[in-house]
């Protein structure tokens, strides 16, 4: 019964890390994501996502923290942590509903 409670305590609180600062998320990502400018993958287009998900979290959050082709570094968002970077990368590669 621990492991089982140990378990849904773990799910429960990644899921929580998941929801990305949408205030941050449209300060900065939304700029070019929402709209695929500087040939940015679309929020919500899983199929561009997935080549880019491939290579890792780690990775991509190294290619924000650093910029990346026409992405300055950080996105813009300079008081982004990487987790938030993670969740705003988990929500952007969703498919759209």
């Amino acid at each position: 019964m621990k492991k089982i409670f140990a378990a849904v305590l773990v799910l429960c609180a990644s899921s929580a890390m998941a929801e990305p600062d949408m205030d941050k998320y449209n300060k900065s990502c939304a700029v070019c994501h929402a709209t695929g400018a500087a040939n940015a993958p679309k929020t919500g287009d899983a199929a561009a996502w997935e080549p880019r998900l491939a290579k890792g979290m780690d990775v991509l959050v190294a290619s924000v923290n650093s910029g990346l082709n026409a992405m300055p570094p950080k996105g813009m968002c300079f008081d982004c942590s990487d987790e938030d970077y993670k969740a705003m990368i988990e929500f952007m590669s969703k498919p759209a509903e």
